[in-house]
C-alpha cells in the first residue's frame, strides 16, 4: 500500500519518541537529561520537525532545511540534525508506496542535486552541531556546486551519516534492523529492542559525534566500552539490574561530555525504517 503522509508523519514521530523512551549510555532519554537537553526537548523536536519531514511539495533538501528551522524555533538548540538528515530521504522513499523501501531510497539519494546540497549545506549551518569544525573539499560553510550525493561522498570516510547516503543505508537496513529482529526473537520487550539497536551502532562503529568532539582515540575507547557493556547486558536477565548496570555506563559517559550522537540517530532512523515498512506491507496499519 501507499502510506498517507499522516501515517509516514506519525511512523517518525514514534520513532522519536520510543528511541527518547529507551535507556541509551550518553545519551539524552526519558531517565535522565544531559549535554544541557531534555528528554522534552527531544518529544518537543519531533512534532515541531514531523511536518516538514513528510511535506510531499518539498525536495529532500528542503525539507531538512525546513525541519531545523521548526526545531530551532521550538527548542532553540540542535537537538535533531542526524535524524533529520537520515529520516527526510526515507519519508520521502516511503511516499512512492513500493514494498522495497531500500531500493526507492536508492532512487531518491541517487537523484538529490546541487540545490538539495545548498539547503543540507544551510541546515547544518543552523544547526551548529558540536565539534562541526571544517573540511578540505565541500565545506558546510561555503556554498555547494556538487550534488548532496557527491558532497556526502567525502564525508563517508569520517561520518556515519554521510556514509549512508553513499551505501543506501546499508548500516540501516542490515545492522539495525538486524539487531533490533534478533532482539525481539529471543523475546525482548518493552524498551530492549531499541536498547539493543542503539548498543548494536555504539559497539559496532566509533561513534562520529564522539569522534569530532573528542578524537579518534575516544570514539575508538567509547566503542571498545560499549562492547563490554553488551555482552555482559545480554549476560542478565533481569531489567532492573540491566538498567542499573547502562545507568552507570550513563553517568560515566555523561560524566566525560561523551554523548554518542550518530548511534542515537542510527537507532531513531532505524526505528522510523521498521515502522514505515509495516506500513508498506500491511493494508491494517494505523487504519
Amino acid at each position: 500500500m501507499t502510506p498517507t503522509r499522516e501515517q509516514i508523519r506519525r511512523a517518525y514521530i514514534d520513532a522519536c519518541y520510543i528511541e527518547i523512551d529507551a535507556l541509551k549510555p550518553g545519551n539524552v532519554h526519558r531517565f535522565a537529561d544531559g549535554h544541557r537537553m531534555s528528554a522534552e526537548q527531544f518529544f518537543d523536536s519531533a512534532q515541531a520537525s514531523s511536518h516538514a519531514v513528510t511535506d510531499p511539495l518539498l525536495t529532500v533538501g528542503q525539507r531538512i532545511f525546513a525541519a531545523v528551522k521548526a526545531t530551532r524555533r521550538k527548542v532553540e538548540t540542535n537537538t535533531n540534525l542526524g535524524i533529520l538528515l537520515l529520516c527526510a530521504p526515507l519519508a520521502k522513499a516511503a511516499e512512492a508506496g513500493v514494498t522495497d523501501l531500500r531500493a526507492a531510497l536508492r532512487s531518491v539519494l541517487e537523484k538529490l542535486g546541487t540545490d538539495d546540497a545548498r539547503e543540507v549545506f544551510a541546515a547544518i549551518m543552523l544547526a551548529q552541531p558540536g565539534g562541526l569544525g571544517s573540511a578540505p573539499k565541500h565545506d558546510v560553510s561555503t556554498v555547494p556546486q556538487v550534488p548532496l550525493l557527491e558532497a556526502m561522498g567525502e564525508a563517508a570516510d569520517r561520518d556515519m551519516i554521510a556514509r549512508q547516503y553513499v551505501t543506501g543505508f546499508a548500516d540501516v537496513f542490515t545492522g539495525g534492523l538486524g539487531a533490533y529482529r534478533a532482539a525481539v526473537d529471543r523475546g525482548e520487550s518493552g524498551m530492549w529492542p531499541v536498547v539493543f539497536t542503539y548498543l548494536y551502532f555504539l559497539s559496532s562503529f566509533p561513534d562520529s559525534h564522539v569522534a569530532r568532539k573528542h578524537g579518534n582515540p575516544v570514539a575508538r575507547k567509547t566503542r571498545e566500552d560499549a562492547q563490554a557493556i553488551l555482552h555482559r547486558v545480554e549476560a542478565i536477565g533481569d531489567g532492573r539490574e540491566r538498567e542499573k548496570l547502562l545507568l552507570a555506563f550513563d553517568g560515566q559517559l555523561k560524566k566525560a561530555n561523551i554523548n554518542p550522537g550518530t548511534s542515537a540517530d542510527l537507532t531513531v532512523a532505524t526505528l522510523f525504517t521498521f515502522y514505515l515498512n509495516l506500513a508498506l506491507h500491511n493494508d491494517e496499519v494505523n487504519a
